[in-house]
């Protein structure tokens, strides 16, 4: 974004907030100017140009760190960032494997978690800086910060005297009696940690947990870089792609021959477009099947996993990786899978006659077969949709209304009106940000004050990721007395104001008034996307998409926000994988609630607000084949599972691959139109390396999102601003972080008790809800 330029007077004029936003009485008298400057921020560039040079005067133009971290004021600085930091590890390491008293155990919890949080506080924050940074030589430093501690964290990995403490003060009732409810949580989630590092086996038997555990890490990594067709190209006729876009046929033809590439944007086009439905086969006979030597690689990295597994005393690799997820079992996991199953059969099914109707009403439907094939979905169903959206309102016109100001006013007021939270637009200090475009938000509580910290990284660059992030650099902690006293007596120490800054490495604290105002590290996050920037004439205009997306990314840091815990291991989104997302699946509702676009949604030019009903048009048209989407993903789900619970299979065809024929009778039991035999699309699936034996996570969370939208949200009669059901989710869900079961959280919230006991039955129950949101 161009700051030099001035907004010309439309622009400026749609600056101005909505007249019907009135905040609650508790607020401060600085709200309503919070409220405008945090639109104009991200709007006006000429208000961002005055607004980030207030405070280049000060610190006499020296740099104060990234972060305020006065370590990092120089890319040396990340090697004493290090140094100091493993210092204070190690000390912690040599107490606690001398503790001996029943007193100094009570304490092991506590310190442990220190130490947790001193190697994330390098690892998190040198990991996401060299990921963004544009300096090379920034990013070499951090880059050798973070192996330097990985180091040090796989020496604990490897040290049983840890372990063998912590066991001990959980067995004795004098210690663990004291324990608080989050203490004992931590104690729970580090033993585990350890045994699933296979400390407590053998030399011998921890060496080769050691070396399967690199070798999977190694294939898997090969596994998701060399996913690849069998076939890569189809030459075809050109008449042959009749339909598709001239201009992409037209690149890739010569000589009147096409050469197609069958997996991309070519081969997804040509799926969606080509109305011969022979080519459509032959591109999807070769988009659905893997290169031999890649489905060679998954098995390899599934044999490597169960045989890990066996070693740590798990039935399966599925076993070990659920044992402390909400799921707990792959057979919970398969009835959750099999009741959403169910529920979506009749939703699919309509769809399915929807697109069959379209095929038989088709000019050449007498030539066709009367029934649908795979590859008839996507070409029907993107006619189908085509339709529904043409007699919506045009998406650029929608834009128009969604200005990236006025969305993040409208997150602002949204979160205010449920959980008193407000984001205070806070000028950053010389060196605080890696960009000049990043903006800090820092987030104030009506009752608690300053909580947390936001760096907004939005605007595309080059060289920047496109993918959409949120990134917890430091979590929620409670500092001790006795932390302030090592800080005041390092040599570093001179660096910094206070003890408390220098205990924090200059990132922000503050007293938290729900303990007694001890003081806390805050949450500090960086939320990336890559909206483009807009020409100073106008402000940044997000899509219908571009609004869900970072409504789910907030709904992140919402969590990291309001997750204010004691401990750092269960800070914010330090919980069970398939509870994280339930928190930014919720916000997507948000998003499109026409209360919700009441506070913010308005014309970037004319300050006129947008009519809901446009909002629901669209997002009709884009949920018309939901259905079937669901499908896809449980498919992929019960793929995961299989693959990871009962592998290898006691039988297999000699001639298929054990992985093709699992996944050809999950599709034949899961899918409505079953695969063609020859198709082998695990190659194709990633996931299975990242996410093994978790890739249903996000539609769990989306059942139960969905559910807690409409029972808590939607139910009561006063609509998705009601403060009672903000404070019910914050208070049943959001504060808690990882500190209490998930099953309770969402049981409490949703006031039943089947859910809030877990279980198999629990699981059921929730893909009974369906995905309908």
């Amino acid at each position: 974004m161009d700051v030099r330029k001035v907004p010309p007077p439309a622009a400026a004029a749609a600056l101005k907030p909505a007249e019907d936003y009135n905040p609650t009485i508790r607020s401060a008298p600085s709200t309503s100017h919070d409220d405008r400057n945090l639109r104009q921020i991200f709007d006006s560039p000429a208000f961002w140009k005055d607004f980030s040079a207030r405070t280049r005067h000060q610190q006499d133009g020296r740099s104060a760190g990234l972060f305020q971290n006065r370590y990092l004021t120089k890319p040396s600085g990340f090697q004493d960032f290090a140094s100091v930091t493993l210092r204070k590890c190690q000390r912690i390491v040599d107490a606690v494997l001398r503790y001996s008293t029943a007193d100094e155990y009570k304490r092991i919890v506590r310190d442990l978690d220190r130490l947790s949080d001193l190697l994330c506080r390098v690892i998190d924050l040198s990991d996401f800086v060299r990921s963004v940074h544009p300096d090379r030589e920034v990013q070499d430093a951090a880059t050798q910060a973070y192996s330097m501690m990985f180091e040090y964290m796989n020496v604990l990995n490897t040290t049983p005297g840890l372990e063998i403490q912590l066991k001990k003060a959980a067995s004795m009732p004098e210690v663990s009696r004291g324990w608080s409810e989050e203490e004992r949580t931590v104690a729970n989630i580090l033993m585990k940690d350890f045994a699933k590092s296979a400390i407590h086996l053998p030399e011998a038997e921890r060496q080769a947990f050691v070396d399967l555990s690199n070798e999977v890490a190694q294939v898997g990594t090969e596994f998701v870089d060399n996913m690849a067709p069998e076939t890569p190209y189809l030459r075809l006729q050109g008449h042959k792609l009749k339909g598709m876009d001239p201009m992409v046929v037209r690149r890739l033809t010569k000589w009147g021959t096409s050469n197609v590439p069958t997996t991309g944007m070519p081969a997804a086009l040509a799926l969606r477009t080509v109305d011969d439905a022979d080519t459509r086969k032959e591109i999807y006979m070769a988009n659905r099947t893997s290169a031999q030597d890649n489905l060679h690689r998954l098995e390899q990295m599934l044999n490597r996993r169960a045989e890990l597994a066996k070693l740590s005393g798990y039935e399966s690799f599925a076993h070990m990786a659920l044992e402390d997820k909400m799921a707990k079992t792959p057979e919970a996991v398969l009835s959750f899978l099999n009741a959403l199953s169910q529920d979506n059969k009749p939703r699919v099914a309509d769809e399915m006659r929807d697109l069959l109707d379209l095929k038989l009403a088709d000019a050449h439907s007498s030539a066709l077969p009367q029934t649908l094939e795979p590859w008839d979905r996507d070409y029907y169903t993107s006619r189908l949709v085509s339709t529904l959206r043409s007699r919506a309102r045009t998406q650029d016109t929608l834009s128009a209304y969604f200005s990236l100001g006025t969305v993040m006013q409208g997150l602002s007021r949204l979160f205010h009106r449920l959980y008193n939270l407000r984001l205070v637009p806070h000028e950053t200090l010389p060196g605080e940000t890696w960009n000049p475009d990043v903006r800090r938000l820092d987030v104030i509580d009506d009752t608690e004050g300053h909580i947390a910290v936001i760096y907004c990284d939005l605007f595309g660059r080059e060289g920047k990721s496109p993918n959409p992030a949120h990134f917890t650099l430091r979590c929620s902690r409670r500092i001790t007395e006795e932390e302030l006293a090592e800080a005041a007596s390092l040599p570093s120490s001179s660096a910094f104001p206070d003890a408390l800054s220098a205990a924090n490495d200059g990132l922000a604290t503050a007293p938290n008034r729900n303990d007694n105002n001890a003081p806390y590290q805050l949450p500090t996050i960086a939320l990336i996307c890559d909206f483009p920037s807009s020409p100073s004439s106008r402000p940044t205009l997000l899509s219908h998409r571009d609004l869900t997306t970072l409504f789910h990314e907030m709904g992140h840091a919402l969590h990291s926000i309001c997750g204010r815990t004691a401990l750092q291991n269960v800070s914010g989104t330090r919980c069970a994988t398939d509870f994280a997302e339930l928190p930014s699946v919720l916000m997507e509702s948000f998003a499109s609630d026409p209360e919700v676009l009441g506070l913010y949604a308005r014309h970037w030019e004319t300050d006129a607000p947008l009519d809901p009903a446009r909002v629901r048009e669209r997002v009709e048209a884009e949920r018309r084949c939901a259905g079937a989407e669901v499908e896809g993903q449980v498919c992929m789900g019960v793929l995961d599972q299989r693959l990871h619970s009962s592998w290898p299979p006691t039988s297999s065809s000699s001639s298929t691959l054990a992985s093709t024929q699992v996944y050809q009778d999950v599709w034949r039991q899961y899918s409505t139109l079953p695969e063609p035999h020859g198709t082998s699309w695990q190659g194709f699936f990633g996931h299975l390396y990242g996410y093994g034996a978790t890739y249903y996570s996000y539609l769990f969370d989306r059942a139960i999102a969905g559910k807690v939208w409409s029972d808590v949200f939607q139910r009561s009669g006063r609509g998705a601003l009601d403060p009672a059901a903000g404070a019910k989710f914050r208070d049943e869900v959001l504060r808690w972080g990882g500190g209490r079961d998930g099953w309770r959280c969402v049981g409490g919230a949703l006031g039943d008790g089947v859910v809030k006991e877990g279980g198999k039955e629990a699981m059921e129950q929730v893909g009974g809800w369906g995905v309908h949101q």
